[in-house]
């Protein structure tokens, strides 16, 4: 049997594209916690560090889905340089107002400005959609750029903080600005696989949210990216508690690779399971990976545990983004993947967060009731929205909060 991995990449330009866009969105995992390494170092202040990463994560929250909109009404090639430029700004005047210890409000604001980073991950689906809409060879595509996304966050990280340990503080968000630059010069030249701007008059009104459909998925992403935070922080502090600090990234490698492995796997073979049923099973086996977590006795119990409850990850988070896909109209295509990976996003901050402060009171066990109750959430945000996303699927349109106008009827409909 052919390799469909091998299959996708037939289509001229498919290289370039995800090459490009993996260059590209390498910055989302290394600018986070390169601030904080360059601020750590320089100013001394991990409050001060975690502050103006915090504004940048949620500057880039806020303001991809803002440029993918704008992505999807004037075309990646005119959008997407105009946002990186305004991003390496940013990034470039942190460094330099870190470097010369500048004020810190100066931080805040450069970070926020930082933040007009577009979702690479979102544009990359969105050619890959354009090439094989409505075909099996987009389920093998969305696995790819999943696994790519979580090699990113396996890489990312320890590469910011290597640079800017070993040569000097700003090396680390330095070096992210420079794949930002090179990876979005590289994707925006190819523009054999560029998805056509849609006409005015056929492109939908107003924001993506008001598809119920997509606030579903939105919605359950966020529960998973919770289970993600909670898992980085808790796992930190259990390798801590035993006295083995090194063995936590172990810990979350296996997590990664369970999930890489598994999302490869998933693309690989066609399952006759209509996606709404799919995203119900991924979502009750998400939740039932977490709670073996509750009685990890050691390092080795809880990497083999953190090993098979990533496995379920990629899988969910694949069938959610093929959901997406039909949710929106085609003209509203990347701001709705963009909204997808943000809310996501949101979850693995919020989940840090809310798990780091449970752990500081109660001990390190109780913070994996985070995960736990994320895990629930995301199975009851699953079943309630079933019905609905059912209804998407056989139908092959996206359901709006109102009944469109007559005049925004092919506004609205999903060319399958």
């Amino acid at each position: 049997m052919a390799n469909p991995y091998t299959q996708i990449f037939a289509a001229k330009g498919t290289v370039g594209f995800t090459l490009a866009g993996l260059v590209s969105r390498l910055p989302l995992s290394m600018m986070g916690i390169g601030i904080i390494t360059m601020l750590a170092q320089s100013r001394s202040s991990y409050g001060l560090a975690g502050g103006v990463a915090a504004a940048f994560t949620l500057a880039s929250a806020l303001l991809a889905p803002q440029v993918s909109r704008f992505v999807d009404r004037f075309g990646q090639s005119r959008v997407l340089p105009v946002a990186a430029a305004l991003s390496l700004l940013g990034t470039s005047a942190l460094l330099v107002s870190t470097h010369w210890q500048a004020p810190d409000w100066t931080l805040f604001a450069f970070a926020i400005l930082a933040g007009c980073t577009p979702s690479m991950s979102a544009m990359t689906r969105a050619r890959w959609t354009e090439l094989y809409r409505g075909r099996p060879e987009l389920k093998t595509a969305f696995s790819l750029e999943s696994v790519f996304d979580e090699i990113c966050f396996i890489v990312g990280p320890p590469i910011a903080v290597g640079l800017s340990v070993g040569l000097f503080p700003e090396a680390g968000p330095l070096a992210a600005a420079v794949c930002l630059a090179v990876g979005v010069t590289a994707f925006v030249l190819q523009t054999r696989t560029e998805p056509p701007v849609k006409p005015a008059e056929t492109v939908a009104p107003g924001s993506v949210l008001r598809y119920p459909a997509l606030r579903v998925l939105i919605a359950a992403l966020a529960g998973m990216g919770v289970i993600v935070g909670t898992i980085d922080v808790v796992s930190v502090a259990f390798a801590e508690a035993e006295g083995r600090p090194a063995a936590a990234s172990l810990v979350l490698s296996l997590y990664a690779l369970g999930s890489c492995i598994a999302g490869l796997a998933f693309g690989a073979v066609r399952i006759g399971l209509p996606l709404p049923k799919l995203f119900l099973i991924g979502a009750g086996m998400t939740a039932a990976g977490t709670l073996p977590l509750l009685f990890a006795g050691g390092i080795s119990s809880l990497a083999v545990m953190m090993f098979l409850s990533g496995v379920f990850f990629a899988p969910t988070m694949i069938v959610a983004l093929s959901i997406g896909e039909v949710a929106v109209p085609p003209s509203k295509l990347t701001e709705g993947l963009t909204w997808l990976t943000t809310g996501l996003g949101t979850g693995v901050a919020a989940g840090a967060a809310v798990s780091g402060g449970v752990v500081a009171r109660f001990g390190v066990p109780a913070g994996f009731t985070i995960a736990l109750a994320a895990g629930a959430l995301i199975v009851g945000v699953a079943v309630w929205g079933y019905r609905g996303l059912s209804r998407i699927e056989s139908r092959g349109e996206p359901a709006v909060a109102a009944a469109p106008r007559a005049e925004d009827v092919s506004a609205v409909t999903v060319q399958n």
